[in-house]
């Protein structure tokens, strides 16, 4: 039966770690899977803008031995050029794999469904998986562990926080989100998470105040306050969100070592300030790297 990568929700604990030590492994010895995905091609298609994600797949692809595929807005035009099923069914002519970063989540499902190779969720509106494993993956790598930790998310209940949730339920990282109200999580996804959460023990607790939930963390994460396609959003969630900026005061509540994180694009002197994000306990560019690990992973788990 085909796999496919639309979200970590679909993951058992075991695959989660299967994914995670492989990338580790991959970060240590990169040498040794150079060749493992010879000969094989990986779609790009991409209706939305990308640094990490693009360079990270094409450049992890190469150095797996692979090759990839650019398809970006102007190529196919889903839905509108050809309708996604179309599209689908005729790259799994040409290609081993594929990866999908749209607006509608709808998008990425109806893709795996009629696809005949794996599809991987590069992003949409609602998830962002990559980004999700590589931030417990990184937590794991700085820390140790995931018991007895917690996260702080400040910010937009978007589609990283969405994805966090899943993570750090399904491996037992204690989950607070702190949103202005109105802009909290999805209830299905919060929902869904909270019984994943039960059977990790990971305690996951929602807030609108960014100072009681950074209280004691062990890490502070955040995002951009308005996410592509709402970017006529963004005066007035600059004034929405102006109390959830992470800056140097809000650090003093959390614990003296707290790692900060941020998935990127950062938006300098809004969700964060320059002071934070350079500071020695920012991991932001770490977690970026591990981008590319953790990708290799799941192209490796995918592939072979």
């Amino acid at each position: 039966m085909k796999k496919d990568f639309i979200t970590i929700a679909d993951l058992n604990k075991k695959q989660i770690n299967d994914i995670l030590l492989l990338a580790a492994d991959i970060k240590k010895r990169p040498e040794d899977f150079r060749e493992v995905l010879k000969a094989k091609t990986l779609a790009l298609i991409f209706e939305k803008p990308s640094n990490r994600t693009y360079v990270s797949f094409q450049v992890g692809m190469y150095q797996l031995g692979g090759n990839s595929i650019y398809l970006g807005p102007e190529h196919i035009k889903l839905g509108v050029r050809e309708t996604i099923a179309d599209v689908a069914k005729t790259l799994s002519r040409y290609v081993n794999a594929i990866v999908l970063r749209t607006f509608a989540h709808k998008n990425v499902v109806d893709m795996a469904q009629h696809a005949g190779v794996p599809v991987i969720n590069g992003l949409s509106d609602l998830l962002h998986p990559c980004q999700g494993l590589t931030d417990i993956f990184t937590v794991k790598e700085k820390t140790g562990r995931y018991k007895n930790m917690t996260m702080a998310y400040i910010g937009d209940g978007n589609n990283v926080c969405h994805s966090l949730l899943h993570s750090c339920s399904k491996v037992g990282l204690n989950l607070h989100i702190a949103t202005p109200f109105g802009y909290e999580p999805d209830p299905g996804i919060v929902k869904q998470s909270r019984i994943f959460a039960k059977d990790s023990g990971s305690i996951i607790e929602l807030f609108t105040s960014p100072q009681k939930a950074v209280r004691g963390t062990d890490v502070i994460y955040t995002d951009v306050w308005a996410s592509m396609g709402q970017e006529e959003e963004a005066a007035k969630r600059k004034k929405i969100f102006a109390e959830f900026q992470i800056n140097q005061s809000l650090l003093k509540l959390a614990k003296k070592n707290v790692f900060i994180m941020h998935c990127l694009p950062a938006h300098r002197g809004d969700e964060i300030t320059d002071g934070v994000i350079n500071s020695k306990n920012s991991v932001v560019f770490d977690q970026a790297e591990n981008r590319l690990h953790v990708q290799k992973a799941i192209l490796i788990k995918l592939l072979t």
